[in-house]
């Protein structure tokens, strides 16, 4: 008979799953943390409005404005029978370039502010939010005599009824 050298089946390492494992661990952890700097704005951030405005502010810490003050106003309220008064009193923020040119068309502005707040009736100026319509309103009206770009805002100083 022959010699017949059986060789025992060898067995098969398998290889290690755990550099699967690690790697996987590995992508999971760099993406999580690629994704927290980007949501968080440590990189590749655009700068945000607010961030883009408190630089502007920083750099010109105060405002070039000059303010006009507009002469107190006595206005009767309708119905007449009522005598109620209306005591108005404003100032305007205008830029300080055109300071003087809104002063010198001030006559018109007291005209427009007179003619408005002549037209408001009492349960107009009764509601909460009459101030900031009356305000919006006027601010408006102002613009217009002033000319483009010379009223920025208006301040209301006093607005009494009695």
């Amino acid at each position: 008979m022959t010699d017949a050298v059986t060789e025992a089946p060898q067995e098969v390492k398998k290889s290690s799953k755990m550099p699967l494992i690690l790697s996987i661990l590995a992508a999971l952890v760099g993406g999580g943390g690629g994704f927290y700097a980007t949501f968080s704005g440590f990189i590749l951030a655009a700068k945000s409005p607010a961030q883009e405005m408190d630089e502007k502010h920083a750099a010109d810490a105060m405002p070039d404005v000059a303010f006009v003050a507009v002469d107190p106003m006595t206005i009767s309220i309708s119905p007449i029978s009522q005598g109620s008064h209306l005591r108005f009193r404003a100032q305007l923020e205008v830029p300080n370039e055109h300071a003087a040119d809104v002063e010198t068309l001030l006559p018109r502005v007291v005209d427009v502010m007179n003619g408005y707040l002549r037209a408001l009736e009492t349960k107009d100026i009764e509601n909460a939010a009459a101030l900031p319509r009356i305000r919006s309103q006027l601010l408006r009206r102002v613009q217009i005599v002033a000319g483009p770009g010379r009223v920025s805002d208006l301040l209301i100083m006093e607005f009494v009824v009695n």
